[in-house]
This record gives structure tokens, C-alpha cells and sequence, in this order.
């Protein structure tokens, strides 16, 4: 007998809960924000851009409970302003917080603080947001941190020595998947510290398998010439081959967000072949995602580059 596949029909209620979203104006972000505000969450949506947050928020206010709040994550000044505005709104009370914003695959570009835009992007500003927020999550009671990697980080490898590319060749594929792994290795360092600490606190990952979100034609667009060409049509086929929409793509991170079976550590994303499509079920980390030595390094190095204190230590 196979069991029913979950979908957001199955999402608990989340009445009396409050959500923060990075990157919630468009893509998995603004599903999940639309299902979580649905099953009667109040959604905080952190956008960069005040004009696609304010359309993205009447499409989630159609729905439930939502806000904006406006985040740069490539800029760590907006990250603490951020923080601040979050902890004063939900009076320090803060049930999932959903590391979902990022970009991919960007020619080579640094963040307002000198980063590799997609190391400063997707993880750092994550890992800073985290541990500014980590006061209004230590004390509500079953706080849950969802960080969204990706594939991509099966292959990726970490270079404390040089993670802003600085002395390496850039290739903005090598970036990403170094930028996603470190999004994978901080949801589950963030876990065993956490776990140490003695806290109330989930702290997991998930990822969205090949889902056709606003982050791939992006991606393409930014490349011209014949390379950008051949980019914009291998994204086309590969998107209608074997992308799936966003709607199933984002389940993964939801379910890890409010499903009562999942536990600290743990990893999800789509069930069908290779992960590229499907429902959530929890998946196998990969090898380079479980070596606690350099998720360790990471987290420090992480806290010396944001110059914020780590939560917990």
C-alpha cells in the first residue's frame, strides 16, 4: 500500500505561529510564503526591492497574514537593521525562520562588504540574519531554521583559505555550489551546536530538486554572446524536461518547516529520480556535506568575515 504523497493540503495550522522568509517576492519564497500565511501563519516577507515586495505582498495578503520587511543580504548593515526591525515586530518571539533568498550562477560580483556575491549572498548574510534572530528563536518553544542548498552542493567543496575567490579562478558554477554546500553545512552545524546548547531549536536543510523558478532565466540572462545563447536554450529544454513548477518544488522546505516528524539534522527534497522532481521525503546527505571539521571552520571563519557573534557558540 504506498502512502499518500504530501502536498499543502497537509500542512498543519500554523495559527498563533510567526514565519520569516528571505527572498519572499518571487519563486519558492513566495510560495511558501502564499501556503504558510494560507495555514494561518502571520509571514514576515523579506525582500530586497520594496517595488516586488509590495506586489508580492498583495498576492500573500490574499491570503492570510503578511508584512514586509525590507533585507539586502548582500549588504551586512541592512542585515542588522533587518534584525533589529524583525525582533522589535514579533516582540522577540520567532517560530521558522526560512533561509530561502539567493542567486546563482552570477558573473563575478562582491557584496557591499567586499564578498563573492554568492558565498556573501547566500551564506553569509544568512548565517549573520540567523545569529541576529537567534535571541527571538531561543525562546520560543519548538523554533525551527529551515536552510535552503541545492543539489549543486553534492559536488561543492569549501576553501577556507580563499572562499571569495581571491586567489582562485571564479567560475560562477565552482561559486554556487561552494555557496550552497556552506548553506547545507551551517543548517546542520547550527543543529549539533544548538543540540550542545541544550535548546529548543530545529535546525535543518532541504532543497527543491530541478524547479523552474526566476533563479535560472536569471542566471541566463546575465550571459551574452553565443555563451549566453547556448545558456538561455540548454535552460529552456532542461526547464521543460525536466523542471517541475514551483508549487510542488517548494514542498521539501515547507514540510521541513511544519511537518511534526521532522527532527533536528535532518535533510529533504523531492522524492522522484535523482531528486530532480517529486514530494518530500527526507534524502541522504552527501559525504561532502557531513565533514563536521570544515562545517566547524566554516562557522567560525563565517563569524570572523560578518564580525557578528555566533549564536549559540
Amino acid at each position: 500500500m504506498h502512502m499518500p504523497k504530501w502536498t499543502e493540503h497537509d500542512i498543519p495550522d500554523q495559527a498563533g505561529r510567526t514565519v520569516l522568509i528571505t527572498g519572499a517576492n518571487s519563486g519558492l519564497g513566495l510560495a511558501a510564503a502564499g501556503m504558510l500565511a494560507a495555514a494561518g501563519a502571520r509571514v514576515l516577507m523579506a525582500c530586497r526591492s520594496p517595488e516586488r515586495g509590495e506586489t508580492a505582498l498583495r498576492t500573500v495578503a490574499a491570503r492570510g497574514a503578511a508584512e514586509l520587511v525590507k533585507l539586502d543580504l548582500a549588504d551586512l548593515s541592512s542585515v542588522r537593521e533587518a534584525a533589529a526591525d524583525i525582533r522589535t515586530r514579533t516582540d522577540d518571539r520567532l517560530d521558522i525562520l526560512m533561509n530561502n533568498a539567493g542567486v546563482m550562477m552570477t558573473p563575478k560580483q562582491q557584496t557591499k562588504d567586499g564578498f563573492e556575491l554568492q558565498f556573501g549572498t547566500n551564506h553569509l548574510g544568512h548565517a549573520a540574519l540567523t545569529w541576529l534572530l537567534m535571541p527571538a528563536l531561543r525562546v520560543t518553544p519548538g523554533a525551527r531554521v529551515v536552510t535552503v542548498s541545492s543539489l549543486t552542493a553534492r559536488p561543492g567543496k569549501i576553501d577556507l583559505a580563499d572562499p571569495n575567490f581571491e586567489r582562485r579562478r571564479y567560475l560562477p558554477n565552482i561559486a554556487y555550489s561552494q555557496a550552497k554546500l556552506a548553506n547545507l553545512m551551517f543548517a546542520l552545524e547550527l543543529d549539533r551546536r544548538a543540540r550542545g546548547a541544550g535548546l529548543d531549536l530545529v535546525s535543518v536543510a532541504a532543497h527543491p530538486g530541478y524547479t523552474a523558478t526566476n533563479l535560472t532565466p536569471t542566471m541566463a540572462r546575465s550571459r551574452g554572446g553565443l555563451l549566453g545563447t547556448a545558456m538561455r536554450v540548454f535552460v529552456g529544454i532542461g526547464d521543460a524536461l525536466l523542471g517541475q513548477n514551483v508549487r510542488t518544488g517548494v514542498l521539501p522546505q515547507v514540510y521541513a518547516a511544519t511537518a511534526p516528524d521532522v527532527h533536528g539534522g535532518e535533510y529533504f527534497g523531492p522524492d522522484g529520480i535523482l531528486e530532480l522532481r517529486g514530494h518530500p521525503r527526507r534524502t541522504d546527505i552527501p559525504g561532502s556535506g557531513r565533514d563536521t571539521v570544515t562545517a566547524a571552520g566554516l562557522w567560525e571563519l563565517s563569524a570572523e568575515l560578518t564580525k557578528v557573534e555566533p549564536d549559540p557558540e
